[in-house]
């Protein structure tokens, strides 16, 4: 199970830039962890950090309100690159629970939703206005709400989006491939169990009612 999403208010955090990778997002030193605990320490750390170890002043969330961000609008091809899902973890780590942008990579994007992580997909023109908003702090409080797709800026009118139902209902649930798995069990034993009843010469696994 992942948390569930369904209304999310907090900062955005404007990243002006097209074909950011997982290596960018979450750099490979920092994969030899065998928990998700920490790794927002690691995220964007090429660009959050010299290589002495200090904040870079110019990036965006080493910069108040951004420091606290919920949600990152960026541009095109978002999380392209390795297929590593520590990328998604370091976000979710870091706070971030939805992406904003016109294009994902999509391994990422499948990682993204196993994981409880909204991606939002707009027309470039849509989110170079939504990046143009959250970089004035002033508007940079912003509330996604799942259920009725839709965007609330506190300066213009609703931004709707569009989603696969499937991965809305799974959002909204919490729930990953196992889990929509486990929902056909019930069928899937209903039906070993009439092969058995009408084909008894089967052999079967000891304890299972599976058939080999």
């Amino acid at each position: 199970m992942t948390l569930p999403f369904a209304s999310l208010r907090g900062v955005a955090a404007p990243l002006r830039r097209a074909n950011v990778d997982t290596d960018q997002i979450l750099p490979a030193r920092f994969l030899t962890t065998t928990t998700r605990d920490g790794l927002g320490r690691g995220l964007f750390h090429a660009l959050r950090f010299d290589e002495a170890g200090a904040e870079r002043p110019d990036f965006v969330l080493n910069r108040g309100p951004y420091r606290e961000a919920k949600i990152l609008v960026t541009l095109d091809n978002f999380g392209c690159g390795s297929s590593r899902e520590h990328a998604p973890w370091a976000l979710l780590d870091f706070g971030v629970r939805c992406v904003v942008a016109p294009s994902f990579a999509d391994i990422f994007a499948n990682n993204c939703v196993r994981n409880g992580l909204l991606l939002v997909t707009l027309h470039r023109t849509q989110c170079d206005a939504l990046i143009d908003r959250a970089a004035d702090p002033a508007t940079a409080i912003w509330t996604v709400d799942l259920p009725s797709q839709r965007i609330v800026t506190p300066d213009a009118g609703p931004v709707p989006f569009a989603i696969d139902p499937t991965v809305k209902a799974r959002l909204l649930a919490g729930t990953d491939e196992i889990h929509a798995a486990l929902g056909y069990l019930a069928p899937i034993e209903a039906r070993e169990t009439a092969m058995r009843d009408e084909r008894p010469w089967l052999p079967r696994i000891p304890g299972a009612n599976v058939f080999r």
